[in-house]
């Protein structure tokens, strides 16, 4: 059984301030809906805990991920890191209130879940946010790395993908599913949503022009900074010949210019660490103003990824070692 709608290999996504603004639309109408039918009642910390197989996975950890973060932890009744580990997050569960739910897998029953998820040891922990796959971390975690891990989480479920979380009420119907209240509108959606109207049109210089504005007035608006550095690698790309800049990039492996064109292209195709090592070990050939020219850009094609992906994370501390 292959998941369906689920990239496993955590791609990045070139439309995420689009999908968040879609994710936000929904949730908004979910709620009006709700509130018109009378709320439709809450969960109880009790269902923020599942225990999931390989027949439930779809159900209780795909389409769940839709509303609301789900953290899985793989974990097996011989694997004693794991009775360490599984009772915290079983409490911050129920601490963080709707935030996250958890779900359980029994590696031992569930082997190919635990062999698409490329889990080599337990315990293991992930994240699947919107139908997409992150790795949390593996082995025993202290309590404040994992809060701090799902301080992490819970905050790109908010801002990127519209995900509010649910509300938890200790007397309601188990099953019944009611999302948090709306949040009220923030003084840039309109010019956010105007770069995303950009977008789908096409127009990429006018979504790069529509984020700039908001930038100029909020230069701390991580929508706007995502939606720019987005916006900005499809307009570079937009009129590659990709065969020719694949090739320049095979015969000149010093040649800043031709290989961070095609770490360009690695990113828009979704090869994430591609991109990234390409300009890591362009940055170890080059010097003066080509080192910085590819220094520059590899840390636009981060903003491109998000601070939060430990795949910049992992490259940061690359960088830092090449230059150093």
């Amino acid at each position: 059984m292959q998941p369906r709608n689920m990239s496993m290999s955590g791609v990045v996504d070139l439309a995420a301030v689009k999908a968040a603004q879609e994710a936000k639309a929904k949730a908004e109408q979910a709620r009006a809906q709700a509130a018109q039918q009378g709320g439709g009642g809450a969960v109880s910390p009790a269902d923020l805990v599942l225990d999931v197989d390989e027949a439930g996975f779809e159900r209780d950890v795909l389409q769940r991920s839709t509303e609301v973060p789900v953290v899985i932890d793989f974990w097996a009744e011989w694997c004693e890191p794991c009775k360490q580990l599984s009772p915290v997050l079983e409490r911050l569960a129920v601490e963080y209130s709707g935030r996250f739910v958890l779900a359980k897998i029994d590696v031992d029953a569930n082997q190919m879940l635990m062999q698409q998820f490329g889990i080599q040891g337990i315990p293991a922990v992930f994240a699947v946010v919107a139908g997409q796959a992150l790795p949390l971390f593996q082995g025993a975690a202290g309590e404040s790395q994992i809060r701090e891990t799902l301080d992490q989480l819970v905050q790109v479920a908010e801002q990127r993908f519209g995900l509010t979380g649910l509300v938890v009420d200790p007397e309601a119907d188990p099953g019944a599913v009611h999302e948090a209240p709306a949040a009220p509108a923030g003084p840039h959606d309109a010019a956010l949503e105007a770069a995303v109207q950009a977008l789908d049109a096409g127009d990429l210089g006018g979504a790069v022009r529509a984020y700039q504005n908001v930038l100029n007035e909020d230069p701390g608006n991580m929508e706007a900074k995502l939606g720019l550095a987005q916006a900005e690698l499809l307009q570079r790309v937009q009129n590659l010949d990709p065969q020719r800049v694949r090739k320049d990039a095979a015969d000149k492996p010093a040649d800043a210019q031709a290989q961070i064109a095609a770490a360009d292209l690695d990113l828009v195709g979704g090869h994430v660490e591609d991109a990234f090592g390409r300009l890591i070990d362009t940055v170890r050939r080059t010097f003066g103003d080509e080192r910085d020219t590819v220094r520059v850009r590899l840390l636009e094609l981060f903003e491109v990824v998000g601070a939060d992906d430990p795949r910049v994370a992992a490259a940061r501390r690359a960088l830092a070692r090449a230059l150093f």
